[in-house]
């Protein structure tokens, strides 16, 4: 069941948000359109023979496979309305990549754009629009094909920053007697006999975001899942989605203009970098946790030195931090030592220029939170 803007406030939010995309990729929407009215001008087989190209290309940049094969379609229609127009035969078969990207392992991704950009120069208006078509259907395939599509959300950012990370949502929903296929998952291996798939419900934390089936953390960063790796594995998933997405735009950069393309990266885009942060207060609080039991148990003794995760909304994938507490050797420990590296740390985060405002927001309340812990242990 999909979720809808409930207040006045966020309609104004997602208009605005809507007048900003509609801006940012109009240029790109002209080229977008023509290709796709091109595509759907195309007789069916042609339309069938173009789809199974796009999944041997889509799969083959996914993979980062060094070398692909791809075949242009025998006749095109360059034009709507027009007759198809015969593609010479000696111009069908493509290579992307070959022996030297084989060796030094260069980006597929580079080598299919570079060799398209070549079919789409040449003096042959056939050879062309078969070109931007394998390119268009491609990118088209990796948007609508090799991803989930979730629910409908709603993302407001946090005070002072710029990515909506913070679902909008009611925090309790009422428990339907039938669960709808997008509020669960099927846990294979429970059925019994024909009674068909176990539905398991999303919490109501987890169905406030775009696909709650990898949804690790609650509000509080509370662990939903089995365990830290467990929860690294969804994060690494949310990272793939959108890593299948930026390939889609490098390849057509137009692809942007989609409007399926626009709803798969809002809705993954929040959730990554909320569930991110997430994860890096959860090993955070572990670790303030694990410097109080080797105090306890005169283990700190000899130095100390800390690796604080932090997730980097700029690269979408989690940092370390490494900054020394107590110098090697024999110094015995006490709280004061964490209170006053964690306030160094600080000014230095603060002035930090190489990370995002928001990211260096999040690691500073990491830093404050650790900060605080031992604060009052003085």
């Amino acid at each position: 069941m999909s979720e809808k803007p409930q207040s006045a406030p966020q309609s104004a939010a997602s208009a605005k948000q809507a007048r900003i995309i509609e801006s940012s990729t109009s240029h790109l929407r002209v080229e977008y359109e023509r290709l796709h009215q091109l595509l759907d001008a195309q007789p069916v087989l042609t339309q069938r023979f173009l789809e199974g190209q796009a999944r041997a290309l889509a799969d083959a940049l996914i993979q980062k496979q060094p070398q692909v094969r791809f075949t242009l379609p025998d006749t095109v229609v360059v034009e709507k309305g027009t007759a198809a127009a015969r593609v010479p035969p000696e111009s069908r078969e493509q290579l992307a990549g070959g022996l030297i990207d084989r060796l030094t392992r260069s980006d597929i991704g580079l080598a299919l754009r570079q060799r398209l950009s070549e079919l789409d120069q040449s003096s042959n208006k056939a050879i062309c629009a078969a070109a931007g078509l394998i390119r268009h259907i491609t990118a088209m395939y990796m948007v609508h094909s090799m991803l989930p599509s979730g629910r409908s959300v709603m993302y407001v950012p946090d005070e002072g920053e710029e990515i909506p990370t913070i679902p909008v949502g009611k925090q309790s929903e009422t428990q339907s007697a039938i669960t709808a296929a997008s509020d669960a998952i099927a846990e294979e291996g429970q059925s019994e006999g024909n009674r068909g798939e176990l539905l398991v419900p999303f919490v109501p934390a987890a169905r406030r975001f775009y696909l709650p089936q990898w949804v690790a953390f609650d509000d509080d960063s509370h662990l939903l899942v089995n365990s830290t790796s467990e929860a690294e594995a969804q994060i690494a998933s949310m990272q793939r989605f959108l890593g299948v997405l930026h390939a889609a735009v490098s390849l057509a950069p137009y692809v942007v203009a989609d409007e399926e393309y626009q709803a798969k990266r809002y809705g993954m885009l929040g959730q990554l970098v909320n569930q991110g942060r997430a994860l890096a207060r959860y090993e955070t609080a572990e670790i303030i946790e694990t410097i109080r039991q080797r105090a306890t148990s005169q283990d700190l003794n000899r130095g100390l030195s800390l690796s604080l995760p932090f997730f980097d909304d700029q690269v979408l994938r989690m940092k370390i931090h490494n900054f020394e507490v107590i110098p090697a050797g024999r110094i015995m420990f006490v709280p004061a030592f964490v209170v006053r590296a964690s306030e160094q740390e600080e000014a230095k985060v603060a002035q930090d220029t190489r990370l995002s405002a928001s990211t260096r927001k999040h690691l500073l309340s990491e830093l404050r939170e650790l900060e605080n812990a031992f604060s009052s242990e003085d």
